[in-house]
Parts: C-alpha cells; sequence; structure tokens
C-alpha cells in the first residue's frame, strides 16, 4: 500500500560542501518519531487485542475501502488538530485489520518466536535504515519517488491477482518485492524529511507506518512460509 505522500518526486536540497541537514526538518523528524511512536503503539494494541478475541478478517473490500478513506481524510486534515485524530484511526484499522493475519501465524506451533522474530527483524531493519539515511553521506534519493510509486502500484496489482486466481508462489514473490520496496521506502522519505521536502509530520508519519506495516506483514509471510506454513 502506499500513500499520497509517495506520489511525488522530492527535491531535497543539502547545504553546499558541508553536509549539514535543515533545523527544521530535524524538528519535523522528531514530531514524525513521536508521533510514529505512539501510533505503532496504538496499532499493536489494536492488533493484539485483535486477535486474542479471534475477530475474522474483514476481507479485502472493507480492508482497502476502509484504508483508502481513512488515508484521503487524513490527507485532508493533515495541516489541523483532526488530522491527529485521523492518524490514529488510520493506523488503529490497519492494526484491526493486522490481528486476524497475527492470529493466524500464533496457531502455528512456532507461532509466537515467528512473530516475535518478524518483530525484532522489522525495528532493526527500519533502525538500520533510518540510521542511514541521516547519514550525511547517504546515497541521495530523491529521485527514487517515481521509480517506488509504480513499483508499489504493480506489486500491489499482483498481490491482487495472487489472491484472487490463488497463487501462493506469487503472493510469495510480491512479498519478497515488497520488502525492498519498502525499505526503500524508508530510505526515501527519512531524506525526504530531514533534508526538507516533507514539513508536514502527519503526513511523514503515515508513509513511515505504512512502510514499516508492510515491512512487517510481508516478512511475516515469508518467515512462515520458510518455517513450514503452507501458504
Amino acid at each position: 500500500m502506499f500513500t499520497e505522500a509517495n506520489k511525488r518526486d522530492a527535491t531535497v536540497p543539502v547545504l553546499a560542501g558541508t553536509g549539514a541537514l535543515p533545523v527544521a526538518g530535524n524538528k519535523v523528524l522528531r514530531d514524525t518519531y513521536r508521533l510514529l511512536s505512539a501510533t505503532l503503539l496504538f496499532s499493536a494494541l489494536v492488533a493484539g487485542a485483535s486477535a486474542a478475541i479471534r475477530l475474522p478478517a474483514p476481507g479485502l473490500l472493507v480492508t482497502l475501502a476502509g484504508y483508502f478513506g481513512l488515508l484521503f481524510l487524513t490527507f485532508r486534515l493533515r495541516n489541523s488538530a483532526w488530522g491527529l485524530a485521523s492518524v490514529f484511526a488510520l493506523t488503529g484499522f490497519m492494526g484491526c485489520t493486522l490481528g486476524p493475519v497475527i492470529g493466524h501465524y500464533l496457531s502455528m506451533a512456532n507461532g509466537p518466536q515467528l512473530v516475535a522474530t518478524t518483530m525484532g527483524v522489522t525495528a532493526l531493519t527500519f533502525l538500520g535504515l533510518s540510521w542511514y539515511a541521516r547519514r550525511p553521506n547517504a546515497a541521495d534519493t530523491g529521485n527514487w519517488g517515481s521509480f517506488l510509486f509504480m513499483g508499489i502500484l504493480t506489486t500491489l496489482g499482483l498481490g491482487l491477482a495472487a489472491i484472487f486466481f490463488q497463487m501462493p508462489a506469487l503472493s510469495l514473490a510480491v512479498s519478497g518485492v515488497f520488502v525492498l520496496l519498502m525499505s526503500g521506502l524508508i530510505i526515501f522519505e527519512t531524506q525526504n524529511i530531514v533534508r526538507g521536502g516533507e514539513t508536514n509530520y502527519i503526513l511523514a508519519t503515515v508513509s513511515l507506518f505504512v512502510s514499516i506495516y508492510n515491512l512487517f506483514a510481508s516478512l511475516l509471510h515469508i518467515f512462515g512460509f520458510l518455517g513450514g506454513e503452507d501458504g
């Protein structure tokens, strides 16, 4: 899945000869990380509750309608206090849809270890990519926007085809590609923030949250397959 923030190429200025990053960008990044931490915790609690009470999966149409509807609402409210409420509504909804998936993997023999390992790998991957993106001498990803957007759109289409035509091998391949795309998106969006391309911390939070969400879900699918889940 993707956000409106990913549809644009960002021209990200770096102070010539110094490698210094704009102070405003660092402030946006701090605000983004604060909100991101809160939404990740909230979404995890909702997902855990959803898995604990064995809430049924909402279905593809409800998931897509809820996601894109709340995403659009958040984009419209991004400059108001209601934007914060919309962010929590969006991330809570995504946590709710993830709960049944987590519940499925927890029912496996090695389920708790599998989910815990996936969470750890996701966290380490995000921290590592964020650290790299904030380095002054990191590769400039300002021209990655169009590539990432088209890649996500194409892979999402393939993922839907894998669901409709029940093609486990394609679904697994889609998860692998999504891991790479979400990793690139984390670097791209982090640089976009610290170098002044993204100045709205609400949109920045949504973009990073969606990247982490899809990274976790994709890794869980891959690790579940490698751990004996039949796909």
